[in-house]
């Protein structure tokens, strides 16, 4: 069966580094994604702002606010990817292919204890940590990895 048919799901997503250049990592809790992990992202509400979305993700996902965050630059363009064909018609209720990401960089102001995984119900992630940007590939699950890369060689250079 062919699934091309359908759109995109439209994301916004966040890459928030601290400063020392190391990038946020939150492993999430659902059991099919185990040992994976991601940068906060999520779905754009529809008429919502991808900035705004990007920043109310980070804040949903991660407890960390538009005050502790310096925006220092948006991705060229979106991002998209497939869902594996297992997953498709599945996941978002089967109404999406994938998604189509608008990612940002962020610089981290605030302090380690400002991060609350707990702040949305239910929680995305059970733990996280900082990383350096070259480990982000090797640390998502498979089907979104050349996304990774590509957010990866798109803000090196601002990291």
């Amino acid at each position: 069966m062919s699934f091309d048919h359908l759109p995109y799901r439209p994301c916004a997503g966040f890459m928030l580094v601290n400063r020392e250049g190391l990038v946020f990592v939150g492993e999430r809790i659902d059991p099919s994604a185990h040992g994976y992990w991601q940068m906060p992202q999520g779905g754009i509400d529809k008429g919502e702002d991808v900035r705004a979305a990007a920043l109310r993700e980070l804040e949903e996902e991660i407890g960390v606010g538009p005050d502790l965050v310096e925006v220092i630059a948006p991705a060229s363009r979106p991002i998209r990817y497939d869902l594996p064909p297992e997953l498709v018609g599945k996941v978002w209720k089967g109404k999406y292919r994938g998604q189509e990401q608008h990612w940002f960089l962020g610089r981290f102001l605030g302090e380690d204890a400002d991060i609350d995984l707990e702040a949305h119900d239910p929680p995305e992630f059970h733990a996280w940590r900082w990383i350096a940007p070259e480990d982000l590939p090797a640390l998502i699950i498979p089907f979104k990895r050349a996304v990774y890369e590509e957010v990866l060689a798109e803000f090196r250079d601002l990291i």
